[in-house]
């Protein structure tokens, strides 16, 4: 892992938001995507799920709020805090804890019917026996035939196509409005992403620039690393099957 990715998710946490066009719908729709599959996966109806890489609670909070209980984690405090703050302001009852993926020891609990990274997480770890310890430590969480579920860019595409530029998006009203998108600097099978936030004031724009570090995980490299670490059987979901905007990967301890 990049060691600027925690000061990358500190400095965007009071901004995370903002790169959605509305992060309450986008809090509710991804929960009413990936709360069936984890209940369905996992044979629980409110599975006791991990959220490993929460950020400011995207998936954590709208999973809560379906039902499911959720303890979340993450390497950023000032995410955690945010996402702490967002969980009281909902009236949510979620124990948050600061711990990196590669030791989830500050996480007292385990035996989880689920452990989730979600958002692109497990690509931030640049490194093979990173990615391995990782898997490891969410394997030690989870009780006999927990699952773990992890959402990833389609890496066997974009690896082919190298995208230097995620499109800009406009969102709000005008006076208020902002304009997101991406710059992709590859550098063989790692990049840079430029993360712009241009927000909009009553004289001026004001830019937010923002970088991270990622690997093209492949799907076949993730695979062999998920069945080292013990898990028996793995399974790739894809938009088309379930709506979400990115693959999903279901391995099972």
């Amino acid at each position: 892992m990049d060691a600027a990715t925690d000061t990358f998710y500190d400095d965007l946490a009071d901004y995370y938001h903002l790169i959605f066009e509305d992060w309450n719908r986008s809090i509710d729709k991804q929960a009413a995507i990936l709360g069936p599959l984890l209940e369905q996966y996992a044979n629980r109806v409110a599975p006791r799920v991990l959220d490993c890489a929460c950020g400011i609670g995207t998936q954590t909070l709208g999973l809560s709020m379906r039902g499911h209980h959720l303890i979340g984690s993450d390497l950023s405090r000032a995410s955690v805090a945010r996402a702490e703050k967002e969980a009281v302001l909902r009236g949510l009852k979620i124990q948050f804890y600061i711990a990196d993926m590669r030791n989830l020891s500050p996480v007292r609990e385990d035996g989880f019917d689920v452990v989730l990274a979600a958002d692109n997480a497990l690509p931030h770890l640049l490194i093979r026996k990173d990615r391995d310890q990782t898997l490891r430590e969410m394997a030690g969480k989870l009780r006999p035939g927990g699952i773990l579920v992890a959402t990833i860019r389609d890496y066997d595409h974009l690896i082919q196509t190298r995208p230097a530029i995620q499109a800009p998006s406009f969102y709000g009203i005008q006076g208020q409005r902002r304009i997101v998108h991406q710059i992709w600097d590859w550098d063989g099978n790692e990049y840079d992403v430029h993360l712009y936030i241009s927000l909009e004031t009553s004289t001026q724009w004001i830019v937010q620039h923002y970088v991270s570090r990622y690997h093209a995980l492949l799907r076949n490299d993730l695979t062999v690393s998920l069945q080292e670490a013990g898990f028996t059987t793995v399974q790739w979901l894809e938009p088309s099957e379930t709506s979400f905007y990115q693959p999903v990967v279901i391995a099972r301890k």
